[in-house]
């Protein structure tokens, strides 16, 4: 008999988008829009600096919580971009966002404690709170609502176990923006129940008609933890650098947690964070402008064939109500590779609410996004057909 494994990592759900992504793969040319990965190259003057790092053997050990000239200008993005000031010495480098929102859960959770989380919503934040044996317990985004969570249903949930509120807007994978009020009356929930608000925040320069509002402008009482990420905002998805801005009184806490999870980010992959926060960001504006036009043209063609849908305001990612079709999300999206070879993510790899949904991701061209929506409507129009079939077949 083998030894035994950590139940916390035998009860971790394994993401419903892997499975698309494993038959995907499988599966000559097929048409990727299951997975959120910029099609766009890295901008040529960050991976110079990079090679630059390399050559004058900058590839040494860094300080747990990064390179300070990093660090330093995350805090003035972060003064600039999302309207809240911080010291560089409460920023804390990270190997993508999902390590720097993993490390927070890790400082300030324990086991047994509830962490509430959004349905649908990204599912390694499910998945993160399992590993650490703590409860996600759910508060729901429903379509009636446009998909804001409701801050008195989210404080009913509340017990003497909840330890935060993890909030993300622009949404993965819904496309909405938080707007100012609805941040506060959360902000306010967590405060009055003194609970952390974590904020994922890595599609906070993909916004299109609504910009986005950082708790972190609000926080006047070191309750909120908010999170970024370079890889979205400039291609990097492949080089892992994210960040944690947080309250000093945990800066260091956090920082500690890095040695034993990674030590510290790759010394190049930092300094070529440095180039892409300093250097021009015309590069951030040209792929925020294609995303936005592949956004237009996606809810155009939904709308010819009658898909609802909703409008994303930020993130790069098409909310499509597939319920008309009869079929179960899963259901759906694996016949649509089997069937039309497009892979998109089953509704119900979020949450339960996903249910009847589909996500599409706008990271690819045009072109593909477009056949995309039209194989979503060729695949509806064929579960239409088959139904009608049944009924006059049981007349």
């Amino acid at each position: 008999m083998s030894p035994s494994i950590r139940t916390s990592v035998m009860n971790m759900p394994r993401s419903g988008i892997r499975e698309v992504m494993d038959l995907a793969w499988a599966t000559p040319d097929v048409i990727h829009l299951e997975v959120g990965e910029p099609d766009f190259a890295t901008p040529e003057h960050i991976g110079r600096a990079a090679e630059e790092a390399i050559r004058r053997q900058a590839v040494r050990y860094t300080p747990n919580a990064g390179i300070v000239e990093l660090r330093e200008a995350m805090a003035s993005k972060i003064a600039a971009r999302n309207g809240f000031e911080v010291e560089a010495d409460q920023i804390i480098v990270g190997a993508g966002a999902v390590q720097s929102i993993y490390g927070a859960l890790l400082t300030i959770l324990s086991p047994g404690d509830d962490l509430l989380l959004p349905d649908p919503g990204w599912p390694n934040f499910t998945m993160m709170a399992t590993l650490l044996s703590a409860n996600p317990i759910y508060y729901p985004l429903r379509s009636e609502n446009g998909f804001m969570p409701d801050s008195a249903e989210v404080e009913r949930l509340i017990t003497p176990r909840t330890k935060a509120i993890l909030i993300n807007s622009p949404s993965n994978p819904l496309g909405v923006v938080m707007g100012e009020p609805t941040v506060r009356a959360l902000y306010e929930v967590a405060s009055r129940h003194n609970l952390w608000i974590i904020s994922d925040e890595c599609y906070d320069e993909i916004t299109f008609d609504q910009a986005q509002f950082s708790p972190g402008r609000i926080d006047n009482e070191n309750r909120v933890i908010s999170t970024f990420s370079l890889s979205k905002t400039y291609a990097m998805t492949g080089w892992r650098v994210g960040y944690a801005a947080v309250p000093s009184a945990i800066a260091r806490e956090l920082s500690k947690v890095q040695e034993p999870l990674i030590s510290c980010v790759s010394s190049p992959a930092q300094f070529a964070g440095v180039a892409a926060l300093t250097g021009p960001q015309d590069c951030v504006d040209l792929m925020r402008s294609a995303y936005r036009s592949r956004r237009d043209s996606a809810v155009r063609v939904a709308s010819e064939h009658g898909i609802p849908f909703v409008t994303p305001q930020g993130a790069f990612y098409l909310w499509l109500d597939i319920s008309q079709s009869g079929m179960k999300s899963r259901d759906f999206a694996l016949a649509l590779i089997r069937e039309r070879g497009v892979a998109t993510a089953p509704g119900t790899a979020f949450g339960t609410e996903g249910e009847g949904w589909l996500r599409i991701s706008l990271a690819n061209g045009e072109d593909a996004v477009i056949a995309g929506v039209n194989a979503v409507a060729a695949q509806i129009a064929t579960c239409d057909l088959g139904q009608m079939t049944d009924q006059e077949a049981r007349s």
